[in-house]
């Protein structure tokens, strides 16, 4: 006889017509407690208990953002394919549909509100700079569907020889470098310029942090407004300011004022050498502003080396644009609707980033970078499907559940090597034309050296925007 194996096992879920309310092991950072507080707050709970109670249709939103390529059907599969013996409905795409518009972004965004923010702890080095906790700011696009009912929010862009295919939405979010969680996230149409999203975040940030912004930033008003925070900054400028040197100083650096003498700051000027593993060299002129003005408390060169962290926001995107979205366009096709499934999209993101923080703090020596988001992406979607961990046992708090072993279990490499992305122009109306073929064509390693200096003749400008 051939040997068999049975499993049996036990799922704890809500009863009665709130057991599909879950995320599997997601559910004990959203728990329910918290769902149903921000239902009420935002006046969004139901006056009777029917088939798609509130709760239900906030996780089934947010399943929606955990498994972004599937139908609305599939995704309500998901949530009840562990409850089998249990009576849960079975509505049609349109009743869903029709539900979370009922529902509506609010309690979505409560939702985000509630978990985002700092995770790592003052004594964590990828996150802290000499008693700051360094942050990034920075803004990306994402592709609409190209709807009646959307573009009447957002508009297609438009050049002088074509039309953009599909609307775009801008999102700007705070990243905490080093975790890469999500401090606050602010979006709307494209035509705002990043300046507006970025001002909303502005009471995100508080005395113990050090901003980091690339130069779409430099403006002296937004750099007076973060100042006035009590934030200490370090922004990469442009070509197009020419600092007034008033004192040299003995790093290299200078301080400057901007704002026709509003507003003190630091210049660190350098040339940028990187030197491609196949031993292509590449040179750029720098010009960072800092609000930093000891030089002998931070010195220019560390200063260079430490804006490297920026690029912390850009692996934060490509985590939710590329690892959660699959570069696809978003699902909703109404304003309302689009606005709540990209609050979910950063609930989910930010809440397998805490699980993951989490389970690397457990661990001795363990740096943020060496956690897989994929991996624990990957298993917070099979906990949805099994319904594993929805509620843990009582008096047993599991500090390192299914998601954090297998983040544990699949470490990243310890050494962390500084790699330049292989980059290609996709779209034939991108605004970084000018520089195709000037980026390597495969991601490889490089090797960084800057030497700080003055630039007495200013900075050349750059090619692209």
């Amino acid at each position: 006889m051939q040997q068999q194996s049975a499993i049996t096992r036990t799922i704890t879920v809500a009863a009665g017509a709130f057991a599909p309310g879950h995320l599997g092991e997601l559910t004990q950072v959203l728990d329910f407690d918290l769902v149903d507080a921000v239902a009420a707050e935002t006046g969004t709970t139901q006056r009777r208990v029917r088939l798609l109670p509130t709760r239900v249709l906030i996780f089934f939103v947010l399943a929606l953002a955990l498994f972004e390529p599937c139908a609305y059907r599939q995704v309500w599969a998901k949530l009840v394919a562990g409850l089998r013996g249990l009576a849960v409905a079975c509505p049609s795409a349109s009743a869903l549909t029709r539900a979370r518009r009922r529902v509506g972004p609010k309690p979505l965004r409560a939702l985000f509100e509630a978990v985002c923010g700092p995770v790592a702890w003052p004594t964590t080095g990828p996150a802290f700079w000499r008693g700051f906790r360094t942050v990034a700011v920075d803004a990306t696009t994402l592709h609409v569907p190209d709807r009646p009912g959307t573009r009447t929010r957002y508009p297609k862009r438009q050049g002088p020889a074509m039309t953009f295919s599909y609307p775009y939405l801008r999102l700007v979010v705070l990243v905490e470098c080093g975790t890469r969680a999500l401090l606050g996230a602010a979006f709307g149409p494209e035509s705002a310029g990043e300046h507006v999203y970025a001002r909303r975040l502005l009471d995100k940030l508080d005395a113990g942090m050090l901003l980091l912004a690339d130069a779409y930033y430099d403006s002296w008003k937004l750099l007076a407004d973060i100042a006035a925070t009590r934030v200490q900054y370090l922004c990469r400028s442009g070509a197009g300011r020419v600092p007034l040197i008033l004192t040299r100083l003995s790093d290299g650096s200078y301080l400057s004022v901007l704002g026709h003498g509003r507003l003190k700051v630091r210049v660190i000027e350098t040339w940028v050498e990187i030197t491609h593993a196949d031993g292509v060299v590449r040179t750029e002129q720098w010009r960072l502003i800092t609000s930093l003005l000891d030089h002998t408390r931070y010195p220019a060169a560390d200063l260079v080396q430490l804006y490297h962290q920026r690029w912390q926001v850009e692996t934060t995107y490509l985590s939710i644009k590329s690892t959660i979205l699959d570069e696809r366009v978003l699902r909703s096709h109404h304003p309302a609707d689009i606005d709540q499934e990209l609050w979910a999209l950063l609930t989910v993101y930010q809440t397998i980033i805490r699980i993951t923080v989490d389970a690397v703090d457990a661990l001795p020596d363990v740096d943020y970078h060496r956690a897989s988001f994929t991996v624990a992406l990957e298993t917070a979607r099979d906990q949805v499907v099994t319904a594993e961990a929805v509620i843990p046992p009582p008096g047993h708090a599991v500090l390192v559940g299914a998601i954090g072993q297998a983040v544990q279990d699949n470490l990243l490499p310890a050494r962390r090597r500084q790699r330049a992305k292989a980059r290609s122009r996709k779209n034939p109306t991108s605004k970084y034309g000018p520089n195709a073929g000037k980026h390597p064509q495969q991601t490889q390693t490089y090797t960084f050296h800057a030497t700080v200096t003055i630039f007495e003749e200013g900075l050349t400008a750059r090619s692209n925007p």
